[in-house]
């Protein structure tokens, strides 16, 4: 018999195939997620820890960044004076806690503005080493800790002198919420900066004091762990292929004090793409974030579901199995020593016939054929008499039974059973993770808006009155190098005509740019958004530098994994950028976003503020809206980013449970599917074929030479019909020429006959 063919492979396959679903339905349908803190929640987590990385890392490149671009351009105009210097720095950006200028040769401080710039920790003689300029992390008195950037300022016949300039490792605009903290943690995991932990001095009752001590001293555990694990290769840390945050993170789970449970997440400061260089990524800094999570001990799924379930596999594959054995099996093999009995000689006794379908009617046709051979003629034997009842079912009719019960399992479970619809506890934590992160997300994309602004106008100081049109040229070019925002830089006088440009076309260049917002939206009704900034430049009479941002600029602040569907809106709710395709100044998808988008936009005190909701109507989705709400000119542009997420896509153990289930009853369904559908085609239609040509040669149909199809036992029913015609031919010729039976008239039919070898 062949290896995958005949009747016995497949129904051994679908017992095993049966079995092992039992076993696993078992095992792990009821075992999700046991721990008393969803996995959803630390997922959450890290995504925020990820966050606070991405943000400080972006905060530190883009300062070592403004200030190197800053000190070009001072350096390609007339040298000034080191006040003039820091007065222009200080005009532009207010992102330094000091800034200083220094006399490399001698040492002697030319000028200085904020708070005192730790110089005593500045070693000269190093400067010109390989990386003497790069960013150093410096440990005050008080134990705060500074970073300072340096970058030289460089003029024909005038002494170098070095600028630099003093910044925290605060991060700029994450929104922690209640009872979180974050801290940022070197190599050693020795906390450099922390925010959002309660001071112990500050706690009123004994309970508080207690509270802040346990607090910080977990964080400081968190750290710890968070600095080795920081250690390892990223490739290594997540499965091949799973993409998401390239640098190494993960989540802490900590421990307990009353009833809340500390859950942390960690997530290394790495570059914004494969390759790129950062300066922040070079620091060796990791970002740590804790929340305290309330425990919830009565979320406890009972296992006896997956027992029940897996119980009523086995009996209904179990009775699916002998039906097959009982009704297909047997009487094919029976059917086959039957037909081996005969094409043998062995005619004494008659045919056992089986009882149903088509062996049934193969049983039939060998036993006239039996008569056949011991001299009777074909038509003396006729036709037996039609089954009728429960023996006409055939064998598709016993698949589609088998199948039926099959999918009396599989069917409940991927449709009806374990489902979570509205009843799914969502824990209070990932509502407010959602909110929190898109109000940083919020703050992230300001951030950047602002940011071009600030450099526009730095260009546009530096550019000045005497400027020539080769020169703007060269470096509006370099500006777009440095910074990849822009879609387009250009200049252009008071009555709108280009005087120089560098990237794509301008398009919106247009009279009197000068009086326009620093920032504003352009083309409504067009395909894409144009988000434009305009700067003044100083002496030119009513002249301009605009630049144009990259939509997919924006696009890339807004990806981030965790957060589900992320859109940037206008003050009219119409879509601006996304993380996902869209369609500009296309409306919100609903009218609930609308009106959150809109309640979120009413202000409470001085300011709006971001709020998350969750929705139980036709699915279970968390949404979460936060506009502008800072400083700097994007905030005139009313502007609000919202983000929204179903429920079944995080890792809460109701969804968890449903998605098991599902998955249980397609396995079920796709077992039932594949060795049932492999029964049909090796067996079942070969078996129908068979029985129409057993018919016909019990008819007297002799010139029909049957070919197995198959090495199996059907084809080995095949071969012995073929040696019984055979031989039924060669005792037609034995006859006496008397005797002969007429001729069929069919001239078709007066061909010699033909034999086939065994």
């Amino acid at each position: 018999m062949s290896l995958l063919g005949g009747i016995r492979p497949p129904i051994a396959v679908l017992s095993v195939l049966l079995l092992s679903l039992a076993g696993v339905t078992a095992l792990f349908l009821g075992r999700v997620d046991q721990s008393v803190v969803p996995e959803a929640v630390q997922v959450s987590e890290q995504h925020f820890a990820e966050d606070g990385a991405i943000a400080l890392r972006a905060s530190i490149d883009e300062s070592a960044t403004d200030l190197s671009r800053s000190t070009v351009l001072f350096n390609a105009a007339s040298p000034v004076s080191a006040d003039t210097v820091l007065d222009k720095l200080s005009n532009t950006y207010q992102k330094w806690m000091g800034t200083a200028v220094v006399e490399i040769r001698s040492g002697k401080l030319l000028a200085a503005r904020g708070e005192t710039v730790p110089l005593t920790s500045l070693d000269r003689s190093a400067l010109a080493a390989e990386g003497g300029l790069d960013p150093k992390m410096v440990r005050l008195n008080n134990g705060e800790v500074r970073l300072l950037t340096f970058s030289l300022l460089s003029w024909p016949d005038t002494p170098q002198q070095l600028l630099v300039a003093s910044s925290t490792l605060k991060f700029p605009g994450i929104s922690l919420g209640k009872f979180r903290s974050i801290a940022v943690v070197d190599r050693a995991g020795r906390i450099l900066s922390s925010d959002g932990l309660p001071a112990v001095e500050q706690a009123s009752t004994d309970l508080q004091r207690q509270e802040a001590k346990v607090s910080r001293k977990q964080l400081t555990e968190f750290a710890g762990r968070a600095g080795r694990k920081a250690q390892q290769d990223p490739r290594t840390t997540k499965e091949p292929g799973s993409g998401g945050y390239r640098g190494v993170s993960g989540s802490l789970l900590g421990g307990r004090f009353l009833s809340d449970r500390s859950v942390g997440g960690y997530a290394t400061l790495t570059g914004p793409e494969p390759g790129a260089s950062s300066t922040a990524a070079g620091l060796g800094l990791t970002v740590v974030s804790m929340a305290k999570i309330a425990e919830d001990p009565t979320r406890v799924i009972s296992p006896l579901f997956g027992l029940v379930a897996a119980g009523a596999l086995l009996c209904i594959g179990g009775l699916a199995v002998a039906v097959l054995i009982g009704t297909v099996q047997r009487p094919l093999i029976r059917l086959f020593l039957e037909s081996r009995r005969l094409s043998r000689g062995d005619v004494a006794r008659p045919v056992a016939v089986p009882g149903y379908g088509e062996t049934r009617r193969i049983g039939a046709a060998l036993e006239r054929l039996r008569r056949q051979l011991l001299g009777e003629p074909a038509d003396t034997t006729g036709p037996a008499t039609p089954p009728r009842g429960l023996r006409r079912t055939g064998s598709r009719a016993l698949l589609g039974v088998c199948a039926v019960l099959l999918l009396v399992w599989s069917v409940p479970l991927v449709l009806f059973l374990n489902r979570a619809d509205s009843t799914a506890v969502v824990p209070q934590q990932l509502v407010d993770d959602q909110r929190e992160r898109t109000d940083t997300l919020s703050d992230r994309v300001r951030r950047a808006l602002n940011e071009g602004d600030a450099d526009l106008v730095s260009v546009a100081g530096l550019i000045g009155d005497r400027t020539e049109a080769d020169a703007m040229t060269t470096v509006l070019e370099r500006t777009m190098t440095e910074h990849l925002r822009y879609q387009s830089l250009y200049v252009v006088d008071s009555a709108g005509e280009v005087v120089a440009r560098a990237g794509d076309k301008p398009r919106q260049a247009r009279p009197e740019p000068a009086t326009a917002e620093p920032l504003r939206l352009a083309g409504q009704g067009g395909k894409e958004p144009v988000v434009v900034a305009t700067a003044e430049i100083p002496g030119r009479d009513g002249s301009a530098l605009v630049g144009e941002f990259r939509i997919e600029f924006l696009n890339s602040l807004l990806r981030r994994p965790g957060l589900g569907v992320v859109r940037l809106v206008d003050k009219d709710s119409k879509v601006i950028a996304g993380n996902t395709g869209f369609r500009a100044f296309q409306s919100l998808p609903d009218d609930r976003l609308k009106d959150l988008v809109a309640a979120t936009g009413l202000k409470i005190g001085k300011s709006p503020r971001a709020g998350g909701v969750l929705y139980r109507d036709d699915q279970v989705r968390i949404a979460a809206s936060a506009p502008f709400s800072g400083g700097g000119p994007a905030r005139t542009l009313g502007w609000t980013v919202v983000s929204w997420q179903s429920a079944d896509r995080l890792a809460i153990p109701e969804y968890d449970l449903q998605n098991r289930t599902v998955l249980a009853g397609l396995l079920g369904a796709a077992a039932a599917a594949a060795c049932l559908g492999w029964m049909f085609i090796v067996v079942v239609r070969p078996l129908r074929h068979l029985a129409a040509q057993a018919e016909a040669l019990a008819d007297g149909d002799r010139k029909t030479v049957l070919f197995p199809r198959h090495h199996d036992e059907v084809g080995a029913v095949t071969r012995s019909l073929e040696l019984v015609r055979q031989q039924l031919q060669d005792q037609r010729r034995r006859q006496p020429r008397g005797a002969r039976p007429p001729q069929d008239p069919d001239p078709r039919h007066s061909q010699d006959q033909q034999y086939v070898r065994n």
